[in-house]
């Protein structure tokens, strides 16, 4: 199994529309093979430290590295990266193991 987290910032006043084209894409990347978990996550209110107004993280889990890769050329992934390219700020994305 790998898990992924990907830190994503938008571009300021962006994330809304950001978090709409993403919310869009969850349930069909939910029915890929091998993906075990596939969500979203953003700050507490009030809760310190926070990545702040404009960042969300992607919280993943995969059957296997093989998985993760297919999933990233999906065509409904290229789609989502296209729409999403120019809101987007940075991003970083960390592929992890159990230990």
């Amino acid at each position: 199994m790998v898990h992924v987290l990907a830190f994503i910032t938008a571009h300021p006043g962006k994330r809304t529309e950001l978090l709409e084209l993403f919310q869009a894409v969850v349930p069909t990347v939910r029915e890929e093979a091998g993906c075990i978990e596939y969500g979203v996550a953003v700050d507490v209110p009030d809760a310190d430290p926070a990545f702040g107004a404009d960042t969300y993280v992607v919280v993943e889990k995969w059957t296997s590295l093989e998985t993760l890769k297919a999933h990233s050329v999906a065509p409904h992934m290229k789609s989502f990266g296209a729409a999403a390219g120019g809101l987007i700020a940075k991003r970083a994305v960390h592929v992890l193991q159990p230990a």
